[in-house]
């Protein structure tokens, strides 16, 4: 992907939805919403502040986000749909602990 984001925006592709719940009840594709979660793939160099310096980002390429139902816009690359978003749409940062890791 020859895709990078300018200042303070991040490419984003989400993480597929869950088909089934934790009690086994399987949810059809119309019944579902869009995910909102998703991995980073490229980020920026950070947003501009008023003395006109650049702060770094929060976030960074291989990590989990939470972010809104409708952040972002929608993109096609290499016929694949991903996310380009702010990253003051990012709600979260998902941190993966390794004792749930060898849980499941």
């Amino acid at each position: 992907m020859n895709l990078k984001p300018l200042y303070d925006r991040l490419v984003v592709r989400r993480l597929e939805a869950e088909t089934t719940t934790k009690s086994g009840i399987i949810i059809p594709d119309k019944a579902s919403e869009k995910p909102t979660q998703g991995e980073v793939l490229a980020v920026g160099e950070g947003a501009l502040t008023a003395s006109g310096e650049c702060r770094e980002m929060a976030v960074k390429v291989g990590d989990r986000v939470l972010f809104g139902q409708y952040a972002g816009s929608e993109i096609k690359v290499d016929g694949e749909t991903l996310l380009v978003m702010k990253e003051s749409d990012v709600l979260a940062i998902v941190e993966h602990d390794i004792a749930e890791e060898k849980a499941a």
